[in-house]
């Protein structure tokens, strides 16, 4: 604790206290991030889309629309809900109403999650910054006349250096890693909005040719 102490009180400090906005930044994003993607965005979606086939299979659009009001906030049924809402009109009007969802719902599912890379690179050039500047700083021992100051100033400088490049190195890494398993949940949500709201978009065709019974899957 002393030394952590003294790296954000020393010479030096006000590298360590820069690389914390950063560690903030990338902090909030990924509990942002984590909240709506884990739990506001997901869903279940093979299970949503066996109760909404059946539904629509059935004729029951209505039930199927409550369904979907029944997880407002998740990705997946906002953008079915928009098929659903056009099942009784014309092809091009189902289509245009899933794509407009789409438009709308993945950018709110993708954004901000992309930032937490760049907040990495931040956090390490900011490190390595100050990794210069307590080299410099080692290096102008050599101008001090005295041993005891030149030892000082030398010892002073490494430690700039390596508590910089650590710190900056402990902000970058779990953000990289939280980026990883974000993303992932990020391309999930979307993988599954195409895949359904096309397979939707099929199914309601079908029905309203009269097909249900030989085409839809």
């Amino acid at each position: 604790m002393d030394y952590i102490k003294s790296a954000f009180t020393g010479q030096g400090a006000i590298w360590m206290w820069l690389i914390i906005l950063p560690s903030i930044a990338s902090l909030a994003t990924i509990i942002e991030r984590a909240i709506f993607l884990l739990f506001r965005f997901n869903i279940n979606a093979t299970q949503f889309w066996a109760q909404i086939q059946k539904l629509v299979m059935a004729n029951n659009i209505d039930r199927a629309i409550k369904l979907c009001n029944a997880a407002p906030n998740a990705a997946l049924p906002s953008v079915l809900k928009a098929g659903l809402m056009r099942a009784n009109k014309g092809e091009v009007e189902i289509s245009n109403a899933i794509e407009e969802a789409q438009l709308e719902v993945v950018p709110k599912v993708m954004k901000r999650t992309p930032n937490l890379p760049p907040i990495a690179s931040i956090a390490t050039l900011m490190g390595l910054l100050g990794t210069i500047t307590g080299l410099i700083l080692a290096f102008s021992a050599s101008q001090v006349a005295s041993q005891e100051e030149r030892s000082t100033l030398l010892m002073q400088g490494i430690a700039v250096a390596m508590n910089t490049t650590a710190f900056g190195l402990i902000i970058a890494i779990p953000t990289l890693a939280a980026f990883l398993v974000l993303s992932g949940v990020t391309k999930k949500i979307v993988e599954e909005i195409d895949q359904y709201s096309v397979k939707l978009e099929n199914l309601l065709v079908a029905r309203a040719r009269g097909q249900l019974g030989t085409g839809a899957q």
